[in-house]
C-alpha cells in the first residue's frame, strides 16, 4: 500500500518544472517537510513571493523558460526525480494564446525528453490530465481506453493527449516514467486559482450570496489539492518497479456540476449564516466525462482521503481569515494574468 507520508529523504533533489503555480505552491513545501532537496523551474507568472516562507538552503529557485533548452539541461543536472507540473491549463487559457499553449503543453516535451535521458535522470512524474478523455459520461474512463474512442472537445485535451503519446515512446524506454491524468483540483493553495469549478463557486457564495452553473448536467470529476500533492510526494520515494511505465487516473468524486453546486452551497451557507441560492444558465458546453480511479487504488493502494466538502470549508476559511484579501486580482485567474503579461 502506498504510503501517506515517506519517511524524511536528504539525499535527493526533485526538480519541479513549474513548481510556482497552483499544485505547485502546494507541493514544493510538503516535499521540503520531507527533507528533499527542491529545484523549481517556472516563469513566476503569478508572483515571485510564493515560497518567501520556505526559502533557505534547500530550495533552489529558477525563473526561466522550460521552452529553453540550455536552462532545461542546466536543472536537470543532479536531479533524482522530475516532476513536471507546467502547462497552459484549461480550455479557455489554452485558446487565449494557442501558439503559446502548444509550446508549453506539447513541443516542450521534446526538451523535457531529450534532457531527462541526457541527465539519466532517476524518474519522471508527469502530470497529464484527466480531460484527455473529452466528452464520455456514460462510463467511468480507465487508463486502458484508447483516445480514439473519446471525442476531443478542444486543442487543450488534444495536445495534453499528444504529449502523453510521445512520452510513452520516447522517454519511458529509457527513463523510468509515470503518467497522472488528475481531476479538476479543488482546494486552496498558496498560489491559489479562483478558475475551478469548486473553487469558483465558493468564491460566488462567500461574496456574492450565490453561485451560478452554465448547464449543470455535465460530469466533472474531482481531487482535492492535498491529495493530489500527497500522491506526488510518495511517486517521488516508491520503488521503480512499482510505478515505472505506468498510467493513472487520480480522482474521488464523480458529480454533475449542479451536484457541486448544491454541495458548495450546503456549505457555505451555514458557515456564512446566509441563505445562498443557485442561478442555472443554459449551457452548449461539451465537456462531461466521469473517470475510475480504482486501477491506482488496487495497484498502489492510493485513496483520497479529502472531498469536495472539505475543499469548501477551507475556501471560506481562508475568506474569512483575510487570505485572499482581494479577490479580484489577476493573479488568482489563468486568463486574466495571461492578458497581463506579455508572452512570446
Amino acid at each position: 500500500m502506498i504510503s501517506r507520508y515517506t519517511s524524511m529523504q536528504n539525499n535527493k533533489t526533485i526538480l519541479v518544472i513549474g513548481g510556482a503555480g497552483y499544485i505547485g505552491s502546494a507541493l514544493v513545501p510538503k516535499l521540503l517537510r520531507q527533507g528533499y532537496a527542491v529545484r523549481v523551474l517556472d516563469l513566476y507568472f503569478f508572483g515571485r513571493d510564493v515560497f518567501l516562507p520556505w526559502r533557505g538552503p534547500m530550495l533552489e529557485e529558477v525563473v526561466g523558460d522550460m521552452r529553453d533548452r540550455e536552462a532545461l539541461a542546466q536543472v536537470m543536472r543532479g536531479a533524482d526525480v522530475i516532476i513536471n507540473l507546467a502547462c497552459i491549463s484549461n480550455d479557455p487559457s489554452f485558446e487565449l494564446n494557442p501558439e503559446f499553449s502548444k509550446a508549453i503543453n506539447y513541443d516542450a516535451i521534446h526538451g523535457i525528453i531529450r534532457e531527462a535521458i541526457r541527465a539519466d535522470a532517476g524518474r519522471l512524474i508527469h502530470a497529464s490530465t484527466a480531460s484527455v478523455y473529452g466528452v464520455q459520461d456514460k462510463d467511468d474512463a480507465t487508463e486502458d481506453m484508447p483516445f480514439e474512442k473519446f471525442v476531443p472537445v478542444s486543442d487543450y485535451n488534444k495536445y495534453k493527449a499528444l504529449a502523453e503519446e510521445l512520452i510513452k515512446k520516447d522517454l519511458m524506454p529509457h527513463i523510468p516514467t509515470i503518467i497522472i491524468r488528475p481531476s479538476t483540483v479543488c482546494g486552496w493553495s498558496p498560489r491559489l486559482r479562483l478558475d475551478l469549478t469548486v473553487n469558483i463557486f465558493v468564491h460566488q457564495a462567500v461574496r456574492y450570496g450565490h453561485l451560478t452553473t452554465f448547464g449543470g448536467k455535465q460530469m466533472r470529476p474531482n481531487i482535492h489539492i492535498d491529495d493530489i500533492t500527497d500522491l506526488y510526494v510518495c511517486l517521488a520515494a516508491e520503488p521503480e518497479s512499482r510505478i515505472a511505465g505506468k498510467i493513472y487516473n487520480a480522482g474521488n468524486e464523480n458529480l454533475s456540476i449542479q451536484d457541486i453546486a448544491e454541495r458548495v452551497r450546503s456549505i457555505v451557507g451555514p458557515m456564512m449564516n446566509k441563505e445562498i441560492t443557485i442561478h442555472v444558465q443554459p449551457s452548449n458546453d461539451p465537456r462531461s466525462y466521469r473517470v475510475s480511479s480504482e486501477k491506482i487504488k488496487k495497484e498502489l493502494g492510493f485513496i483520497p482521503q479529502k472531498k469536495i466538502d472539505d475543499a469548501a470549508r477551507e475556501l471560506v476559511e481562508a475568506f474569512l481569515g483575510g487570505r485572499i484579501p482581494d479577490p479580484d486580482d489577476a493573479r488568482y485567474y489563468n486568463v486574466k494574468t495571461m492578458k497581463l503579461i506579455k508572452i512570446k
